[in-house]
């Protein structure tokens, strides 16, 4: 990446270019396909927080998964951006958006309805776990490439790109809060594998919301016979050819791994080491994910009153720089200082992640052009959850070879190097997000 000492200011996509800043933007809260759209994805996160605590306690609890299969596990749910992200990203850039994720939705519902129903039969294995979560995940993709293309049909103007990103984000930042305890009550109430239902339910939700959306999607302009091959050299072209969005993905691959090897042996550390609850453990996370909701919530604020880029440096920094705080915790020492830093250090990256993610989103909104937003999303969804993975299947190894305790400080060394990596990059520089009011 060449650096330069003067800040850039970054160059909007073909789909935004020449749009001016308009001197009144309208607010979203009169957009009512967005808020339909909005109400039913905000509720799927909050079932998805369900299945992210109890898929794993299901092993735990039901197979007396260890440590590695725990590790498996995760993979297996991420394993799909890896492999499938860059082909289903070419197959939506040719399609409307609504559609696949209405049948994306409609696959988890169903999945995710399963593990419970052949739990009670006794028909449940832990090969068979592995199977839907992995199929879950195929699903998850097909949604995750569609839903951020789709968000710029239903918002129209790049001007109202942050504000969108800044509610897509608080929604998540408000599962991430409510979500675990729910998640932990449910649990102990009726058993992982019944507590799915839940997720399965917010799902239904989300299709029902989708079937009600009615605002016009044009289908893509056809671009002439191309081979899934060259388009997939686009996309990729375009992300890594561009020194903006490719520092973007590299960081944010970092960012993933470290976020997914601190949870999963935070997991195993709290659970087997500490000898704490699933509403204790949910407990922890729900009270430091409240750092995410201010993230997310003062994300517009801060990006209008200071450089889009120094914002964003900061932001990802106290993401990389939280799980030190979790390391450091004595292990023999009291057990609320012990508690109270592991909350301080998930809160800490909650928080980081909540501005940092609206940033992001914005900026690579505003950077494609709507024909290749697909494409582009698949190839931060491969490095992004490609790092997630390789940190979930990290974390399971690393912890079964030296303990969840010795496993979580090399972590938190790792996770605070990347920051010099960070330090390095471009994104830094830039004065604002296209289509935003020039400061």
């Amino acid at each position: 990446m060449t650096q330069t000492d003067e800040p850039v200011q970054a160059q909007p996509g073909a789909g935004a270019a020449g749009e001016p800043f308009p001197d009144r933007v309208p607010s979203l809260w009169q957009n009512r396909a967005f808020l339909t759209f909005w109400f039913g994805e905000s509720i799927s996160l909050l079932g998805t927080q369900v299945t992210t605590l109890a898929l794993p306690l299901t092993a735990i609890d039901a197979f007396h998964a260890d440590d590695r299969e725990v590790g498996v596990l995760r993979f297996c749910q991420l394993l799909p951006y890896i492999c499938l992200a860059l082909p289903i990203g070419v197959w939506t850039d040719r399609m409307r958006r609504r559609p696949l994720m209405l049948a994306a939705n409609t696959a988890r519902l169903l999945l995710l309805a399963l593990v419970p129903a052949l739990y009670r039969l006794h028909a449940l294995d832990f090969a068979l776990l592995l199977v839907i979560a992995t199929t879950v995940g195929i699903a998850s993709v097909l949604f995750d490439l569609c839903w951020m293309s789709y968000v710029p049909v239903l918002v129209r103007s790049p001007a109202m790109y942050v504000e969108a990103s800044a509610k897509m984000g608080v929604s998540s930042s408000a599962a991430d809060v409510a979500g675990p305890g729910i998640a932990g009550a449910l649990i102990a109430a009726m058993s992982a594998p019944l507590a799915i239902l839940a997720d399965a339910a917010s799902y239904l939700v989300s299709v029902v919301s989708l079937l009600l959306v009615r605002a016009p999607e044009p289908a893509p302009e056809p671009s002439g016979p191309r081979s899934v091959t060259g388009e997939l050299r686009d996309g990729l072209r375009w992300v890594l050819g561009d020194r903006l969005l490719r520092a973007l993905a590299l960081v944010g691959a970092c960012c993933n791994f470290s976020m997914v090897t601190v949870w999963t042996m935070f997991l195993l550390y709290a659970s087997a080491t500490l000898h704490l609850g699933s509403a204790e453990i949910g407990g922890i996370f729900a009270s430091a994910s409240v750092g995410g909701l201010l993230g997310a919530t003062i994300s517009r604020p801060v990006i209008s009153r200071f450089r889009a880029g120094r914002v964003y440096l900061v932001a990802q920094s106290a993401l990389l720089l939280g799980p030190v705080l979790v390391a450091a915790a004595p292990a023999g020492g009291p057990r609320s200082l012990l508690l109270g830093l592991c909350v301080a250090s998930f809160f800490l990256t909650y928080l980081g992640l909540g501005v940092a993610g609206v940033i992001i989103v914005s900026l690579r909104q505003a950077m494609t052009p709507q024909a290749m937003m697909g494409r582009m999303t698949a190839a931060f969804r491969t490095l992004l959850f490609g790092g997630g993975a390789l940190g979930g299947l990290f974390a399971g190894l690393l912890s079964g070879a030296v303990g969840a305790r010795t496993a979580l400080v090399v972590a938190a060394g790792l996770s605070a190097f990347a920051v010099l990596g960070l330090v390095l990059s471009p994104v830094n520089r830039i004065t604002a997000i296209p289509g935003t009011a020039p400061r």
